[in-house]
């Protein structure tokens, strides 16, 4: 049992903690009277979500005696069970009279936490709710809350959020002026290769920071939450994977290519080992949509959920950098369930949004006489055929183009501009 002293002087600190956070706001549009529950890969911005929330409250007029904040990776928390969870609104209740709004901060460290914010709902609390483990979003939490909270997927940093934190706001002229253009081309350089982390996007040191995230998410999330011991073998597998964008990937195929190193690891560990990376976040399937329904769980692409991570894992890593934005991008605009696909069979497509019938190649540069840049083109020609898309997309680093056929067009767009329109 948690003290109570312990909790109201967590309680108090937290406060502190909230008010004196300098907030970049992100694009995100809170409803009224919503509660909800955001996840995501750690230090995606979950809980400057929660800060930003909470300082627009107080900037409207709420005051502390309306609101708690608990932040659950304070080690002065640690033992604390779902038993203890409603001490939080008793001790809130010592402090003040009024019904308080709840911020719970990394709540999934705790078991039996989904039934306790169920109750806050029934009891018509409004909760605002961050974990960094995809399990929050399953099929049975879902069931425990019982479509009582919005359920959002936290990624790091947009590129127009980027931007903004970089001192930088993109009008319609900025993307045609010269020198605007060339200081937007220049901080993509920077996103495209270190990623979109909150705290990371002014930071000099990128690399370096970079690595500490991924080592407290392989090392933290994965290794320690679950018990591996080998955790050679799981950066291993990690940067095989990374070497394996932008192709489908089966349990057999990556556990041979791990095994090939000299890792002795079984087929049923490397399962487990992804499955632990998908629930923190890091790794994000897209499946196959001409695959029969049984076949798409076993040969998906993989992709990382930030290109910093990503570019920490591989050496010439351009190529592979720009599939794994476009992916990251469409996941994020369009969400994970039956939204995003590929397409391979008989011809091989990178992306492919059915409810919206585009299509998109990615290829980082553009050449009309080169055969790499024909097959792409044909290969959406194809696709075309089968799906009559309403819109073929080439996406490349820097390149841009419209490609007039017979039957249809294509556009090719400079990545950095797409990331930048709606």
């Amino acid at each position: 049992m948690i003290r109570r002293e312990i909790l109201k002087e967590v309680l108090l600190d937290n406060r502190n903690e909230v008010v004196k956070h300098q907030v970049i706001p992100r694009s995100f549009q809170f409803e009224e009277f919503g509660n909800y529950v955001f996840v995501g890969i750690r230090r995606a911005g979950k809980s400057f979500l929660l800060y930003q929330r909470i300082q627009e409250l107080l900037h409207n007029g709420h005051t502390w005696n309306e609101m708690l904040y608990v932040n659950f990776e304070d080690e002065r928390l640690i033992g604390m069970t779902a038993a203890d969870l409603n001490l939080i609104l008793e001790v809130h209740a010592e402090m003040s009279t009024d019904r308080p709004m709840l911020f719970l901060d990394e709540i999934q460290n705790i078991d039996g936490w989904d039934k306790f914010v169920r109750r806050l709902a029934d009891n018509k609390y409004r909760a605002y709710v961050t974990g960094s483990n995809a399990k929050m979003l399953s099929q049975d939490v879902a069931t425990t809350l019982g479509g009582r909270y919005i359920t959002v997927h936290v990624y790091p940093y947009d590129f127009k959020e980027f931007l903004y934190a970089n001192g930088v706001e993109v009008t319609e002229n900025s993307l045609f002026a010269t020198e605007s253009r060339a200081e937007i081309k220049r901080i993509f350089n920077d996103y495209f290769r270190s990623g979109g982390f909150p705290e990371g996007a002014s930071l000099a040191a990128k690399r370096d920071y970079l690595t500490s995230v991924y080592q407290k998410i392989y090392l933290g999330d994965i290794a320690a939450r679950h018990s591996i011991e080998n955790t050679f073998a799981l950066r291993i597998l990690f940067r095989k994977l990374a070497e394996s964008i932008k192709q489908p990937v089966s349990f057999t195929r990556i556990t041979n290519i791990v095994a090939s190193t000299g890792v002795k690891i079984s087929k049923n560990t490397v399962i487990n080992y992804m499955e632990y990376a998908k629930d923190a976040c890091l790794l994000i399937p897209i499946q196959n949509i001409a695959d029969k329904l049984v076949e798409r769980e076993t040969n998906p692409k993989y992709y990382f959920a930030d290109n910093g991570i990503l570019n920490l894992l591989l050496l010439d890593a351009d190529t592979s950098l720009l599939e794994n934005l476009v992916a990251v991008t469409l996941l994020r605009r369009y969400g994970t369930d039956d939204a995003v696909f590929f397409y391979n069979r008989n011809v091989e497509v990178d992306f492919y949004l059915p409810d919206t019938g585009v299509a998109i190649q990615v290829c980082y540069t553009m050449n009309l006489s080169d055969e790499t840049f024909q097959r792409e083109v044909q290969a959406l020609v194809k696709l075309n055929k089968v799906f009559e898309c309403r819109q073929l997309l080439i996406i490349t680093y820097d390149d841009e183009e419209r490609i007039e056929l017979e039957k249809c067009a294509i556009e090719v767009i400079p990545v950095w501009k797409w990331l930048l329109g709606k």
